[in-house]
């Protein structure tokens, strides 16, 4: 499917804006590190070339353009133990979308999709902004995720065959703000989740066939450098064949499409007391063999009055 190792997205120091296959430092797997790339022209997602021309990277962008993503998709308690830390039952299918009432009932889960605007996508350095009605509570939480890319369609496919379908692998944090989530309005899941810049991914794609098992991959989270997450894919209910094959049940999945599969235990919810982002704080979330996304936490200023 891809004739490249990994891909980035990156303004170059002659100003241009490339796709590219990275030229990492020896020793190094984290995408993060690299500083040239070699070129890469054609469709992404069909016919391309990774070319000898080589571009020094100024700065990693999202590894795609918005123009080149279809949807983004995210899964809610998809790892045993933040299921646990929740107090939520074991789901028996993938939950696209999940409501918890503020009462002590159950957890009432719905099939609704859950999904993110693509303009909450960003990049693996850009801010996290938190504009004015995210600042009005606390609850601004950070969530490490395996994300993956579609490749090729895929409708109706095999658990066996699904992987064929994924063009890469990358990490991403699904900002998530718990006050809107799940307490105001009843629960708003679209608005406290789908805030410009609040899916940062990257810091590029890993293709498919240098990770053969996606189930295998240290995840982690760091706080202002202190770790708060730190679990392995192998926790996940719903393995990234699983997933894929399931959301392919009646609806097409089409290349561009990017899934986030869910976050391991130790998001700031589950703490006592909960932790909770703050103006200023430097959120890492790793990635086993593909490398690490650093975004800050910025609080948007209210635009100054004429």
């Amino acid at each position: 499917m891809a004739t490249f190792s990994r891909l980035i997205r990156f303004l170059a120091k002659d100003g241009r804006t490339y796709y590219g296959d990275p030229i990492l430092p020896a020793g190094t797997t984290n995408i993060a590190a690299a500083t040239r790339a070699r070129v890469i022209k054609g469709d992404i997602f069909g016919k391309h070339e990774v070319t000898d021309q080589v571009a020094d990277v100024r700065l990693l962008l999202s590894p795609l353009a918005r123009e080149d993503v279809k949807t983004v998709r995210c899964l809610g308690l998809n790892y045993e133990q933040h299921a646990k830390e929740s107090n939520a039952p074991i789901p028996r299918y993938p939950v696209l979308f999940v409501r918890r009432p503020l009462s002590p009932n159950p957890p009432l889960i719905t099939k609704t999709p859950q999904y993110k605007p693509a303009t909450s996508l960003s990049g693996p350095t850009d801010p996290i902004p938190v504009p004015a009605l995210a600042q009005e509570a606390d609850g601004l939480d950070y969530e490490c995720e395996l994300v993956l890319i579609i490749g090729k369609e895929a409708r109706e496919v095999t658990e066996a065959d699904a992987l064929d379908h994924v063009l890469g692998y990358a990490v991403g944090n699904d900002i998530s703000h718990r006050e809107w989530q799940l307490r105001r309005g009843g629960g708003q899941w679209a608005l406290g989740k789908g805030f410009d810049g609040w899916a940062p991914f990257g810091p590029g794609i890993v293709a498919a066939n240098l990770i053969p098992d996606p189930q295998k991959l240290r995840i982690s989270t760091k706080v202002n450098g202190n770790t708060v997450q730190d679990s392995s894919t192998g926790d996940m209910i719903f393995t990234a064949a699983k997933t894929i094959s399931f959301l392919s049940r009646g609806t097409t999945l089409l290349p561009g499409d990017v899934i986030f599969t869910g976050t391991p235990q130790g998001v700031g919810a589950g703490r006592k007391p909960p932790l909770w982002l703050k103006d200023g704080d430097v959120v890492e979330i790793s990635l086993e063999d593909v490398g690490t996304i650093v975004n800050k936490i910025e609080h948007v200023k209210p635009l100054a009055k004429l």
